[in-house]
């Protein structure tokens, strides 16, 4: 817990040890499974290139690689169209060729990676790996003074912002599974908020992520736009001009978690929540809850940010979790 706590406070320097590189090949799901997937959020097969370099950062038991390879998603912007990872890998699969459990990591909205990389690398001292998948228009994915953002006020943009993302999650499962430390039976996600939000629609599109742990995460996005004070100036234009509770559902509801998540049904399932979440309200909650069929959740005491204060707790909780999978 004390190296993953440190990572925290790190950053990540640009001093590289090791490189490799190799081709990955993304395999839909069995045709059963890819049926039941939205249409847009469906990927052919298709193989393409990555590239490892390990960062020269001393860790107990585990390596951290920056990765990148191509998004399936070509955007007009150049820099967005490479996914960048953090690839937390336990040492020592290789030479007791066992084959280790895997988790992709989500981040927040504010694109503050400090809390992905704690998460991941607590993951990663359980001896299963972790990829921190960086997603649209976020980090290195957006070139200087661009205005582009995987969430807008233009809900279009919005649209195409999670769709990539979720696009971009299916094809960092093809990395994951063309990995030889990597179990493809044992493969998860967990996300933070938006990471939460957007990793229960990318768990209802990629049926090989099993096992499914969501930190402060609802659905009825139109809801959550409506409430939240993170979106209160977008908000009160579009009211200015006539918008209603219904329009800001509709705008989204391509993208709306609620319409898909019932593909999860029957997977191993943990959200953990703030009791007094002014981001993401109760209701929100209980409904994304209800829509996976009522798996196991736990309350924390605490706001969104206040929630905080048991940060240990969720740590040790989700890496129980993951330890074990379903």
């Amino acid at each position: 817990m004390a190296a993953a706590l440190a990572l925290l406070l790190l950053t990540l320097s640009g001093d590289y040890v090791g490189t490799e590189k190799g081709t990955a090949t993304f395999h839909p799901a069995p045709a059963t499974a890819e049926q039941q997937v939205g249409e847009r959020f469906r990927l052919a097969e298709h193989s393409f290139n990555y590239e490892m370099k390990k960062l020269d950062v001393q860790l107990s038991n585990h390596e951290i690689w920056d990765v990148t390879f191509p998004s399936p998603v070509v955007t007009p912007h150049e820099a967005n169209n490479t996914i960048h990872c953090e690839y937390y890998k336990p040492v020592g699969a290789e030479l007791t060729k066992t084959k280790r459990p895997a988790v992709i990591v989500l981040h927040i909205l504010g694109g503050d990676f400090a809390l992905s990389r704690l998460f991941a690398g607590a993951i990663a001292q359980t001896g299963t790996a972790a990829l921190f998948v960086k997603m649209p228009y976020y980090g290195p994915r957006r070139a200087p003074g661009a205005p582009q953002r995987m969430i807008s006020a233009n809900p279009e943009e919005t649209i195409a912002g999670m769709t990539q993302a979720i696009l971009d999650i299916r094809q960092a499962t093809g990395f994951l599974m063309s990995r030889p430390e990597i179990d493809p039976e044992q493969l998860g996600i967990f996300g933070i908020s938006l990471g939460g939000i957007t990793g229960s629609l990318a768990a209802a599109s990629e049926p090989r992520l099993k096992n499914i742990c969501l930190l402060l995460a609802g659905g009825d996005l139109g809801q959550i736009a409506w409430e939240a004070r993170e979106f209160r100036r977008e908000r009160d234009k579009l009211i200015a001009q006539g918008a209603q509770l219904t329009d800001f559902r509709a705008a989204v509801k391509e993208i709306e978690p609620l319409n898909y998540v019932g593909n999860c049904k029957g997977r191993h399932i943990l959200m953990l929540n703030a009791e007094s979440d002014e981001v993401i309200p109760k209701a929100c909650t209980e409904a994304l809850w209800n829509a996976l069929d009522k798996p196991e959740i736990h309350w924390y005491s605490g706001g969104h940010y206040s929630v905080f204060r048991h940060i240990l707790a969720a740590l040790s909780k989700t890496q129980d979790f993951f330890r074990k999978q379903g």
